[in-house]
């Protein structure tokens, strides 16, 4: 355990399950009840529950964004995505058919073409969370450079591909450094220090699985019905593995962050956070699988009377304990939406938000005393928000 000095600064996380709950499930609700349009307060008001949460030093951390902008933003990158879709899909497909007299290159072409759009709309929305967080008054930031990431992704990722995987820790650690060297916290910028090889040993637990069920995949399709039991193995390795790499790069990224003589010293810990991932997913299954009985009885019980009236009473209107099809088909559909907005809330409770504590808790800010120095930065403007990100899927949860 580190000691903190005066030139330390500990974080604490402050939230509690109970409110995080009530929010979630409000907003969740009212989300479902828009149609998805109250999701932009939605995510404001988780984001302000989070960062309120967090307190280096004791001092909150704070979001100051709008959901107003955000709708304005997604409407905006509607018009954009429209445009593409509709005018370019439309000159993809006619010349797909001259050329080939098929429509599936314009279909290929026209997905690979989202790819870049969807590395630039993960980097605004990041963007755009920095441009709206703060701590001691002091404003984040990230320069411009979007493109640049997108050609950087795309670049990192063609070699990870080729690679089958084995240069993931290289990806990693070159998207994040591009990232970094463009984070600011007021007049500070940030620096990501260290080489992408030191993330190899942790990579280590999620290659060697991996190797191992593609060999076990290969000598089944051999015939060797035998290399099953490889499986047995290999996959808890490997999803642990995941876990692990995840933390360890998390931990390693982080210490070698640098803002001027300011550093950060994470220490979180993969058995903790092996815990709260495994305890977490089982207690949120259990919860929701408690309405998934009857559901899945009533189900079982439509299907059944709908066979047998295919069978001999196709004429007769269809009751099931009384109550017409139609009425279980509403109530399921119902429920199925019961269902995925519990799974939600239920993740943020016994997921998100002990990960999160756990990562902010195990945070030291070493040489705080040089926060003094740093001076406000002006506010980032710009028009899309998140837009990109919200049309593209990107970000869904926070």
């Amino acid at each position: 355990m580190t000691d903190t000095t005066a030139s330390s600064l500990r974080t604490e996380f402050v939230g509690t399950k109970a409110p995080l709950f009530r929010i979630a499930l409000k907003t969740s609700v009212l989300t479902v009840l828009t149609l998805g349009f109250y999701r932009f307060w939605m995510k404001t008001r988780l984001r302000r529950w989070y960062w309120s949460a967090i307190r280096p030093g004791g001092l909150p951390m704070e979001y100051v964004g709008d959901p107003l902008e955000k709708l304005l933003g997604f409407f905006m990158v509607v018009v954009i995505m429209a445009f593409y879709i509709g005018i370019v899909n439309l000159i993809l497909m006619f010349a797909s058919l001259s050329l080939f007299a098929s429509n599936i290159t314009a279909y290929a072409t026209s997905l690979i073409g989202l790819i870049p759009l969807w590395f630039y709309g993960r980097y605004r929305a990041r963007r755009y969370v920095l441009a709206r967080t703060r701590w001691r008054g002091v404003r984040f930031g990230l320069l411009p450079g979007a493109w640049g990431y997108a050609a950087r992704a795309l670049w990192h990722w063609s070699l990870t591909l080729l690679s089958l995987g084995l240069l993931w820790p290289r990806k990693t650690f070159y998207l994040e450094k591009y990232t970094t060297d463009r984070t600011v916290y007021g007049s500070a910028q940030l620096h990501q220090g260290g080489t992408w090889t030191m993330l190899l040993p942790a990579f280590v637990h999620v290659a060697i699985p991996a190797i191992i069920m593609a060999s076990a995949t290969y000598w089944l399709v051999e015939g060797l019905v035998g290399a099953s039991l490889l499986y047995v193995i290999a996959v808890p390795w490997f999803i642990l593995g995941v876990i692990h790499y995840s933390v360890e790069s998390t931990r390693l990224l982080a210490n070698h962050k640098t803002a001027g003589d300011i550093s950060l010293e994470a220490t979180p810990r993969y058995g903790t956070l092996l815990r709260v991932y495994g305890f977490g997913y089982l207690a949120t299954c259990m919860v929701i699988a408690l309405p998934l009985l009857p559901i899945l009885t009533v189900i079982g019980a439509v299907e059944a009377e709908r066979f047998r009236a295919q069978i001999g009473q196709g004429g007769e209107a269809l009751m099931i304990y009384g109550l017409p099809v139609i009425v279980w088909t509403i109530l399921g559909v119902i429920a199925y939406f019961a269902v995925l907005l519990m799974w939600s809330v239920l993740r943020h409770c016994f997921v998100t938000m002990p990960v999160w504590r756990h990562y902010a808790q195990t945070l030291v800010i070493v040489n705080a005393d040089q926060l003094a120095q740093i001076s406000q930065k002006q506010r980032d403007d710009f028009a899309e928000a998140e837009g990109f990100a919200e049309a593209l899927d990107l970000w869904g949860a926070i």
